[in-house]
């Protein structure tokens, strides 16, 4: 099995990266912050005005440490990596599969399969452990809606289909995310989903969250020798992560959602938090920021029983596992793919 490897988060705006011996070293303000064997890296993330030396980053790509360059506010920049491991035929029975409207709706059935149940759980978890703070027959009835749809992915649909599926799930879940927010209402209150940009605190914290599971989305993918661009539910779009936006709806209500809502509820993230800008769009200040990004690694850390495998897990290995499970269908190892369904 991988070995949980830190992705090492750097946010403080100024600061310098650069190799020392076999160490990263972090520099800001004329001072050293940090140093942190390359042993230890799965990955380094630089948000805003952060800087690193040449000869870093070359060391980074022959040690399989990928630096991504994010604004302040997450959005996806560059990145800087090495050769892309596994072999071409993998990649080639990849585009194939994607290629074939059929199968490609046989996997998007599957990763929607996954989400909607785990979105589905989201909801029985707050009825379960919060029946008394919230609407309890509203989520209750939108847990249904969901156990529904996933009846209807039962049978052999098609991509167009499987969209207005995941488009009216979607719609159901967050219909009923605001209930599930427990303490801080006057800050956090969530009224529908928006992004690019998010216009309220809670929006805000997703779309934070939803950039750096799709870091590591998208660097599990390239670990096993896929391309995270060409997606089955996503299709091609110059610019965008196809697969990676693929696997990534299993971990949207597992791991993001789940986390904001704790975040919130147990008021590790305040209000005063987050600006408003002249434009509408919400940021996240620095400390807020690096509360979230702290609490982000300490979750990975948590161990789960791994559905499909039935072996303990760390939860930061999940995205590994599946993107491995993905690369051993492709190869005609598994019948199907197997997605992560949280219980």
């Amino acid at each position: 099995m991988k070995k949980l490897l830190n992705t090492l988060f750097v946010t403080t705006q100024g600061s310098y990266l650069f190799k020392e011996g076999e160490t990263v070293v972090i520099k800001a303000d004329d001072e050293i912050r940090l140093r942190l064997p390359v042993h230890t890296l799965g990955g380094i993330v630089c948000f805003g005005q952060v800087s690193c030396s040449p000869f870093l980053m070359g060391f980074c790509v022959e040690n399989g440490v990928a630096i991504s360059f994010l604004t302040e506010n997450g959005d996806f920049l560059a990145k800087v990596q090495g050769p892309v491991s596994g072999n071409v035929l993998l990649r080639r029975e990849q585009y194939r599969r994607a290629d074939d409207l059929k199968t490609s709706a046989l996997i998007a059935q599957a990763v929607l399969t996954g989400k909607i149940a785990n979105c589905r759980t989201v909801l029985q978890r707050a009825l379960r452990d919060h029946s008394d703070k919230i609407d309890a027959d509203a989520v209750s009835q939108a847990s249904q809606r969901l156990a529904n749809y996933m009846k209807r992915l039962s049978s052999e649909l098609t991509l167009d289909v499987l969209r207005g599926i995941e488009g009216e799930s979607a719609y159901t879940y967050f219909g009923v995310f605001d209930h599930l927010i427990t303490s801080q209402k006057d800050d956090f209150r969530f009224h529908e989903r928006n992004r690019r940009p998010p216009l309220d605190n809670v929006n805000c914290l997703l779309s934070f969250l939803y950039t750096i599971v799709m870091h590591d989305v998208r660097s599990a993918l390239e670990t096993v020798g896929l391309d995270p661009a060409v997606g089955f539910l996503h299709r091609d779009r110059p610019g965008r992560y196809g697969l990676a936006l693929d696997l990534m709806e299993e971990f949207r209500p597992f791991f993001a959602d789940r986390l904001a809502l704790s975040l919130i509820n147990l008021c590790q993230v305040q209000g005063k938090g987050f600006q408003k800008k002249e434009s509408g769009a919400v940021w996240m200040d620095d400390d807020t920021r690096k509360t979230v990004l702290v609490a982000y690694q300490k979750r990975k850390q948590e161990e789960i029983e791994h559905p499909f495998l039935k072996e303990k897990v760390s939860v930061g290995i999940l995205f590994y596992v599946q993107a491995l499970l993905m690369a051993r269908y492709l190869r005609g190892d598994l019948d199907n793919y197997p997605p992560f369904i949280w219980k």
